[in-house]
């Protein structure tokens, strides 16, 4: 990232109590469903993806964005900070418990069709930012963030994720050895379907190879990818015990909908941007023009600003409230809440250093 400018403010405020909205989510979706158990009003179960869907879209229009940046001399500050740490922390049981009370609603009350729908959708809305979650603890070295991470990960059953992205992902980024950057052109669904096993293959690749470095089988607790794969059979089981059969098609279906939540952002995060190889053969290295950026201030609150995605490559355990703007680096037209309700770029225009920027002309950003 050596070369590259960034926007410093002398106002940089780091909104500190706002931060507050990302474990508060879940919170208000439990209280929703308590609420539905209440009164007897499915609207209720509409609650997180309303909020997700319509309501940080709206926020991110109404309240714009923020390209001012942390001096560096607060960045030390900003990562001991333990507020920050315990945030993001908290999402964690909030998530889990709100899991298991959307799936003991489901299997003891009467639910119609739209209803179940509705639960569903939330359940997995509340899963699929725990991914976003697991993201920011992945990539910490502090042990406890790291464990963290995995029950994050577990409603989802995505928890490959955990080793794809951080020595995958992050290494071949924006190539097309990468089976989570989407190519030129490339449609959602398309991508979908190659990403999702392709990130399996990887992930297990990943793990196979460290551990035959340590001389270890594949099939050994050393596996983290079967490490975080035991804690989702874990909870599934304890539910489908206590709750019988009609648990597991609830907690696939949210499931589902969850990790597509993080696919979709998969998606955005660097569509159609390449690198491209130097005189040697090598990759260059992954600058701010190789990710999709946005500073809506609302919208990146709860993804922990991942919508600052240039920096977090650059710096992968800077903690996410010192992420930095780059204005080098292509900006989306909205947060990613906006976005991914479009599905497919073909239908929005994109920017690239403030200049309106048509699907057709993406590949001129290709470097």
């Amino acid at each position: 990232m050596s070369g590259v400018s960034t926007t410093q403010n002398q106002e940089w405020n780091d909104r500190r109590w706002l931060w507050l909205f990302s474990p508060a989510i879940p919170l208000a979706f439990t209280c929703s469903l308590i609420a539905y158990v209440l009164t007897g009003q499915w609207l209720w179960l509409l609650f997180a993806p309303a909020v997700i869907h319509i309501g940080m879209p709206a926020l991110d229009y109404t309240h714009g964005e923020d390209f001012s940046n942390p001096p560096e001399s607060a960045v030390a500050q900003l990562d001991r900070d333990f507020f920050y740490r315990a945030l993001v922390w908290a999402y964690v049981p909030f998530q889990i418990a709100g899991t298991i009370y959307g799936a003991w609603l489901v299997c003891t009350q009467p639910f119609p069709w739209y209803a179940y729908a509705a639960l569903v959708f939330s359940v997995g809305s509340i899963n699929g930012i725990g991914i976003a979650t697991a993201h920011e603890l992945g990539h910490k070295q502090n042990k406890l963030e790291r464990w963290l991470a995995k029950p994050a990960l577990a409603p989802s059953v995505y928890g490959h994720f955990f080793v794809e992205h951080n020595r995958g992902h992050h290494k071949r980024v924006a190539t097309p050895e990468d089976p989570v950057s989407a190519r030129m052109g490339e449609g959602f669904w398309t991508f979908l379907l190659r990403t999702v096993p392709g990130s399996l293959v990887s992930a297990g690749g990943l793990e196979r190879e460290r551990l035959q470095r340590k001389g270890k089988g594949v099939w050994k607790i050393d596996n983290e990818n079967l490490q975080a794969w035991s804690i989702s059979i874990v909870l599934y089981a304890v539910l489908i015990i206590w709750l019988s059969w009609p648990a597991l098609i609830f907690l696939v279906l949210q499931g589902i909908y969850g990790a597509s939540m993080l696919e979709v952002v998969n998606y955005v995060e660097q569509y159609g941007l390449l690198r491209q190889k130097d005189e040697s053969g090598q990759y260059v290295r992954c600058a701010p023009e190789h990710s999709w950026n946005g500073n809506y201030i609302v919208g990146n609150i709860p993804l922990y600003h991942l919508q600052r995605h240039s920096d977090h490559h650059a710096h992968p355990t800077r903690r996410h409230h010192a992420l930095r703007h780059f204005d080098e680096a292509p900006q989306l037209p909205g947060g990613y809440a906006s976005t991914i309700n479009s599905l497919h770029f073909a239908f929005v225009e994109l920017r690239y250093s403030g200049s309106p920027l048509r699907h057709s002309q993406l590949h001129a950003l290709s470097r």
